[in-house]
């Protein structure tokens, strides 16, 4: 196996034993994903560090190395530091800076608990490089579990989870894309750029994955809610792809057993600067034996013009947490991890992932060597045919690459970017596509989800323009066809093929879309299965058909739906590409039926009456696929005219009550003219009278 390949054991001297007499020494600051508020149990934990007597030792990597040591080998490496103390994450924020106070133990090792298991236990395992079968082992021993936190019994998180967890991600580029998008969303803190590359560990030759940005990065607060599960307060901001706070931990530790994480965070609102650091290491939980997910974390903040730590305990603790971070990470030193902030800006976050997987043949599961400018998938994503197509078809190199080549997928992975934002892979910037320009004679449709009783609408007025056409390497009859349909900007269904029609039919029609009332699955591979979702479908289906029939003899195919005089389809030259000749030109089987049928069931072009037979079954086969279509296509007119009927009698009941309004109106100004006039009739004949009664004298 090449050597430039396979992952090696990282490994770094001892670091030297502690001073006599430094107190805490014991105990280290660790953050627990399930850890106890119940602080009355720390001087039973300091008990037991003082009776426990030295910690077993062991090498820094035993989940990826390919180190062929033993177990009582591995345990002279190097001290396992215990996680007895361990950070609260559900408090709700950090102490203030420069502040100490006491860590609350964990309530499940305490003084009662006998020492950590031998290295013969079943909680410390052996070398395992695949992915697939990392969480094959038993684990350590379950612990007391009858002590409580605060009088509640609490969840534990054990280690596995985090492989478990992991495991929702079956396609390692799809791991790739949370970590882009996580780096798209710190657009809005000023982001301008994500770059993604190979490091190698200089000690040991080991290849590493960096993913770096220059947001706004992390606070302390923000890296322990990072390393947690569930948190994220992207689900509450209306711009941003993340929502369901796992996406680093799913992302990273599909792609490695272990990740080491710094940001660097600009203080806002009169607040310092901060740095951290945080260690996320499979490979550590798993090979001492940890019951639950523990976090080793440094902080650091700004003061004036230097770097002062902050301690959230004590410094002997301060201390275990460094060692702990240098034992299992490929850093040596303190100083050599403080120089990662040294190749950032004033802000920003640089993630590095080691102890990547490796395939059943004992090679990186990414291949960095096929491209230099590239990141790569082995094994089955990689298909050499549809490699030397791409360079042959450039317009369909998107659909036949993206499965296997990070900088293919990357660049279709979203519908917009903003202007100012790059996506750089292994020093080069990845140019943005959209693969509507692959597109010609291109149609435009404006759907509208129609929901069901039980759906959770959240705008009613939402809709997606479906744009669809056929790719421009159609005429070269090349099985490209499916929908990118894209969530909030991100791509969820890469080319996502819905009809599978056992002939040609469907070749060559792509299309894009973005479908915001559809909810993503957790690996953002997928849409949950809803009514929405299949009603999308049914309509995508539609559109294609419809499109496939009315256009495909513009490619090359023989028209579907023009007829002669006999009922019969009109003979054409045109092909399916099933039928290639060497020429590149063939009658459709049912074309040389039709010409062959009158004479006696074999003709000139040599077709018997079996032959014929099957091409008359494979015709009816097709017109009842299009007498389907046709039908699908009268029962939506038939209910497009139902619902015009319903208007029009809403209308005509409209008009009609109008109408009686103004009747009423009109008889009731006819009425009151008619007792004006009367009045009026009646007011001049008593003038009248009144002037008869007074006689000439009065008129003088």
């Amino acid at each position: 196996m090449d050597n430039d390949v396979k992952q090696e054991n990282l490994q770094t001297p001892t670091p030297p034993p502690p001073p006599a007499g430094i107190p805490g020494e014991e105990t280290v600051t660790l953050v627990d994903l399930c850890s106890s508020d119940d602080s009355d149990l720390e001087q039973d934990v300091e008990r037991r560090y003082n009776n426990s007597g030295n910690p077993a030792k062991r090498p820094r990597d035993t989940t990826s190395g390919g180190s062929d040591m033993n177990d009582d080998d591995v345990m002279k490496k190097k001290p396992i530091v215990d996680d007895e103390l361990k950070v609260v994450l559900g408090q709700s924020t950090p102490p203030p800076h420069g502040v100490t106070h006491t860590i609350p133990a964990d309530p499940f090792t305490s003084s009662m608990q006998p020492p950590p298991p031998p290295p013969s236990s079943s909680g410390r395992v052996g070398s395992c490089k695949q992915f697939w079968k990392a969480g094959d082992y038993e684990g350590a021993p379950g612990g007391n579990w009858d002590l409580s936190s605060g009088g509640f019994d609490h969840v534990r998180v054990h280690p596995k989870f985090l492989h478990s967890n992991a495991t929702s991600h079956k396609w390692a580029l799809g791991a790739f894309a949370e970590l882009l998008d996580n780096a798209l969303d710190e657009v809005a803190s000023g982001a301008t750029y994500v770059n993604v590359d190979m490091l190698e560990d200089k000690t040991e030759g080991n290849r590493m994955l960096l993913i770096e940005d220059n947001g706004g990065g992390m606070d302390p607060e923000k890296m322990r809610q990072c390393m947690s599960l569930g948190y994220s307060a992207k689900s509450k901001l209306a711009n941003t792809i993340g929502q369901y706070g796992n996406g680093f931990k799913t992302s990273t530790m599909r792609l490695g057993a272990d990740v080491i994480v710094f940001s660097r965070c600009p203080g806002k609102n009169g607040k310092s600067s901060t740095q951290s650091i945080g260690l996320l290491s499979y490979t550590f939980l798993r090979s001492t034996g940890k019951e639950d997910i523990v976090v080793p974390m440094l902080d650091y903040e700004r003061r004036d013009t230097e770097w002062n730590k902050i301690v959230r305990s004590s410094l002997s603790d301060w201390d275990k947490n460094v060692k702990t971070i240098i034992q299992w990470s490929p850093f040596s030193s303190e100083e050599d991890l403080l120089r990662q902030f040294a190749l950032m800006n004033d802000h920003g976050t640089r993630i590095i992932i080691y102890n990547l997987w490796e395939d059943d043949q004992g090679m990186l599961e990414l291949d960095f060597d096929a491209d230099p400018h590239d990141i790569q998938l082995r094994g089955v994503n990689r298909d050499e045919k549809n490699i030397k197509m791409a360079a042959q078809f450039p317009n369909s190199r998107h659909f036949l690459t993206y499965k296997h080549s990070l900088r293919s997928y990357a660049s279709i992975l979203y519908l917009r970017i903003p202007p100012s934002f790059r996506i750089i892979l292994r020093g080069s910037d990845v140019e943005h596509h959209n693969v509507v320009n692959d597109m010609m004679q291109t149609e435009q449709i404006t759907y509208r989800p129609q929901y069901g009783a039980d759906s959770y609408v959240t705008d009613s007025n939402m809709s997606a323009v479906v744009v669809l056409g056929f790719v421009k390497d159609a005429k070269h009859h090349v099985d490209v066809q499916g929908f990118n349909v894209y969530h909030k900007n991100r791509l969820i269904k890469p080319f996502w093929r819905i009809w599978n029609a056992t002939g040609s039919d469907g070749r060559g029609v792509i299309g894009v879309l973005e479908a915001n009332f559809v909810e993503p699955a957790h690996d953002k591979q997928g849409f949950e299965r809803t009514t929405v979702l299949s009603r999308l479908e049914t309509r995508l289906i539609q559109m294609q058909k419809i499109y496939w029939n009315t256009n495909c003899h513009k490619i090359g195919y023989a028209p579907r739906r023009n007829k002669n005089e006999h009922g019969h389809r009109d003979r054409s030259p045109e092909n399916d590409p099933e039928g290639y000749a060497p020429s590149g030109i063939k009658s459709r089987a049912s074309d040389k039926f039709y010409s062959s049928s009158y004479q006696n069931h074999r003709g000139d072009n040599g077709v018997s009456g079996k032959d014929s037979s099957m091409y008359l079954q494979e015709e009816l086969r097709r017109e009842r696929e299009r007498s389907k279509t046709l039908e699908a296509e009268v029962e939506l007119a038939r209910q497009k005219i139902e619902e015009m009927s319903k208007e029009r009698e809403n209308l005509i009941e409209i008009f009609t009550e109008e109408r009686d309004r103004r009747d009423v109106e009109e008889e009731s100004l006819r009425n009151k003219l008619e007792e004006a006039s009367n009045t009026i009739e009646e007011l001049l004949n008593k003038i009248k009278m009144l002037e008869g009664s007074k006689g000439p004298s009065w008129r003088r």
